[in-house]
């Protein structure tokens, strides 16, 4: 049985192109397989806060020291952290705001990223110890940015590849609907980008 992580971090609700295509991508990892359980995170409607210096400074407390006061302030990242490890396959909804992720998925970026938990350091450098997971990433943008001059303006796919490869999570398949501000091309930017999914 496969688990199943959606992370939504979409400002559009149930009109969000991301969250749709996230579901589609679901629907077919569910075909392959049946037994899957699945779980969802509106990362928006969380509203998880943005690192404090407090909150930072608990990351590197060894835990035997951590005060219930700490502890408390630790809750939320730990909890996010669990979710993260216990899932197999993790479909990230990432429509592109300001050329770059929304703050609600960069705010959960910032507490799972733990030291010694989700990645530590070797004789080499920064070691990823999230390792054996699936990642898809459901990018949505009004203008089109895999290729041509948008290109360069792209920091979700990079970003999240770069990141996530980072945290030891390197399987990663982006499916993007793009262009759906483009006229004579938004008409069948979703057909396309559903076409494309291809479930490993």
């Amino acid at each position: 049985m496969k688990r199943i992580l959606h992370l939504m971090s979409s400002l559009q609700a149930n009109e969000s192109y991301s969250i749709k295509l996230g579901r589609v991508i679901i629907e077919k990892i569910q075909e392959k397989y049946p037994e899957s359980s699945l779980e969802e995170l509106n990362l928006v409607d969380l509203e998880i806060p943005h690192l404090t210096p407090e909150v930072l400074r608990t990351f590197f407390i060894p835990n035997e020291e951590l005060t219930q006061e700490e502890r408390e302030s630790l809750r939320l990242s730990n909890d996010l952290v669990k979710q993260l490890l216990a899932a197999d396959i993790i479909v990230i909804g990432a429509p592109l705001y300001n050329f770059t992720i929304h703050t609600s998925l960069k705010a959960w970026i910032d507490h799972i990223t733990r030291a010694g938990i989700t990645f530590g350091y070797g004789e080499n450098g920064p070691v990823g110890l999230v390792t054996g997971k699936k990642i898809y990433v459901a990018m949505t943008s009004g203008g089109i940015y895999s290729e041509g001059p948008g290109k360069a303006n792209d920091f979700v796919v990079p970003f999240l590849k770069a990141f996530l490869g980072f945290l030891g999570m390197t399987d990663l398949t982006a499916i993007r609907a793009e262009g759906l501000k483009v006229p004579d091309v938004k008409e069948h930017a979703m057909e396309k980008a559903i076409e494309s999914i291809i479930i490993d």
